[in-house]
This record gives structure tokens, C-alpha cells and sequence, in this order.
């Protein structure tokens, strides 16, 4: 069982910009995230470190929709990523324009026998993680590696989706939370009794080394 750390920073994103620089320099394994925050991480990483030819990119889900749609989680990292980089690297995308089993299919055989270097993941502020919702079957998934399934929160399009199993098998996790609607998952995900009202907190359950990213509101609710 692991205890994460906790960094309450002014600018969340840019430090985890700079650990994907990092982890790019390296040629490590890296998997990415959605949502609204990871954004500018990204834009900060591709500032730092523009080559990343050497990595090996995935991602922890995806909302099955085409790529250049605006919900896409791929489409993010190619506008913010992926078109500021001068050495690209080798890009594992969820294929969202599929039928949901069929894309969690073949993701599952790409991504089988991997070894995630770097999980970068974001917390929904039901404790929510990847596309693990509370209460969703996606979430107690424990033969697979990706499945697919319908989403908890908006936006209501079906989801593919990293397993816990999978997500347990990084040898390092990086949250990036930011925001006062986040605040109360934040606490009962990194501090709270581990449950599966919590999605996220079930991370603590390996032996990854996890660090918390969070900006001053998304930390407001954290035990002194």
C-alpha cells in the first residue's frame, strides 16, 4: 500500500509539465490523461522538451468519439502536445471512432505486456479516475486491462478505459487536480479510508509511488 505525497502548488500544471519533459527525456513510457486540466501541462511539456522520438505514448481512456472531435482525449494532446513537437513520438491511441468493445479490444492487445513508466491521471470530482466511476462496471473489471462502458459525468458518451489491474501496474503515478470543485475528492481520495466510493483512492492500494499535484482551492479540504 502506498502513502502519496501531496504538493499544493501555485501552478500545478506547469510542475507536471516539467516531470513529462523529464520522463520524455528519458524515453520513458508515458501515459496521458483528459479532462480540462492537462492542457497547459502538456503545452509546458512540449515547451521543455520538444523531442520526445524515444517515447512511447498512451492513454489511461478515452470518450468514444472521432479524433478531431472536441471531447476527444487524444485530440487534446495532439493540439496541445503532439503539433508543438520537432521529434514525435510512438503514438497508442484508443481508437474512440470504434464501437466501444471493439476499440477496447485492440487496445487491450496493444498495450498488453507494456511497462508504464509514467501514469499521469486527473480526478473527477465524484472520485473519479481514467473512466472508473463509482458504482460502474468498468470499475470492477479484474480480468481485463481495458474495457469499455458508459460514463458517470458529463460527457455522457461511452467510455474506453484503462482496468484497475492496469492502472496498478505503473511503476509511477502522477495526479494533476486543480480547482475548488475537486476539493472534497481530493481529500477523501488521498487522505480518506480507501473505498470504492472512490475510484481514485484504490491507487493507494499498490506499490507505485504516487504524487498529487494540486493547486490552493483543489487542496482546500486537506487535513493540516
Amino acid at each position: 500500500m502506498t502513502r502519496p505525497r501531496i504538493h499544493v502548488v501555485l501552478d500545478p500544471a506547469a510542475v507536471v509539465g516539467g516531470l513529462l519533459a523529464e520522463a520524455a527525456a528519458r524515453g520513458e513510457t508515458i501515459v496521458l490523461t483528459g479532462g480540462s486540466t492537462p492542457g497547459k501541462a502538456y503545452e509546458r511539456a512540449a515547451a521543455l522538451e520538444p523531442n520526445w522520438s524515444n517515447v512511447s505514448l498512451w492513454w489511461g481512456d478515452e470518450r468514444c468519439v472521432p479524433p478531431d472531435d472536441d471531447r476527444s482525449n487524444y485530440g487534446l494532446a495532439k493540439r496541445t502536445l503532439l503539433d508543438r513537437l520537432a521529434g514525435e513520438p510512438d503514438v497508442h491511441r484508443i481508437r474512440g471512432e470504434l464501437q466501444p468493445a471493439d476499440a477496447a479490444g485492440e487496445y487491450e492487445k496493444a498495450i498488453e505486456g507494456a511497462t508504464l513508466d509514467l501514469l499521469l491521471l486527473g480526478l473527477g470530482p465524484d472520485g473519479h479516475v481514467a473512466s472508473l466511476f463509482p458504482g460502474s462496471q468498468q470499475l470492477f473489471e479484474r480480468d481485463r486491462l481495458v474495457t469499455s462502458g458508459e460514463a458517470g459525468l458529463e460527457p455522457f458518451v461511452d467510455r474506453v478505459t484503462l482496468t484497475l489491474p492496469a492502472l496498478l501496474s505503473a511503476k509511477r503515478v502522477v495526479f494533476l487536480v486543480a480547482g475548488g470543485d475537486k476539493a472534497d475528492a481530493v481529500a477523501r481520495a488521498f487522505t480518506g479510508e480507501i473505498t470504492d466510493d472512490v475510484p481514485a483512492g484504490l491507487l493507494r492500494t499498490g506499490d507505485a509511488p504516487i504524487d498529487v499535484y494540486v493547486d490552493e482551492a483543489a487542496g482546500a479540504t486537506l487535513p493540516t
